[in-house]
């Protein structure tokens, strides 16, 4: 399995829209399942800071994940630029094989 991690810091007036966009079922998760071997997403908020956030994407493989941003980058681009108001902060954490 190949995992993604990011690190989000939420825009504070966004933060129901950043939600709907990053979460399970949202815009991120909705594109992602038109690429074969997605298994799904968890968004995770930090107890402390409401609008910190891990993002947490899961492939089957790696090369699920190229082949996915092969055939969708200009959707993956596009969504991504529509999402950057609905943050403040953005890092990835890493790639990992799980």
């Amino acid at each position: 399995m190949h995992v993604i991690v990011w690190r989000f810091r939420a825009n504070p007036e966004r933060r129901a829209d950043f939600v709907a966009a990053y979460g399970p079922d949202g815009d991120w998760a909705r594109l992602f399942r038109r690429g074969e071997g997605y298994i799904g997403t968890e968004l995770l908020a930090d107890r402390a800071d409401p609008n910190t956030f891990l993002c947490i994407d899961r492939w089957r493989s790696e090369a699920d994940f190229a082949a996915f941003k092969e055939l969708h980058g200009d959707a993956y681009r596009a969504l991504d630029q529509r999402c950057e108001a609905l943050t403040v902060e953005e890092i990835p954490l890493g790639s990992y094989k799980v």
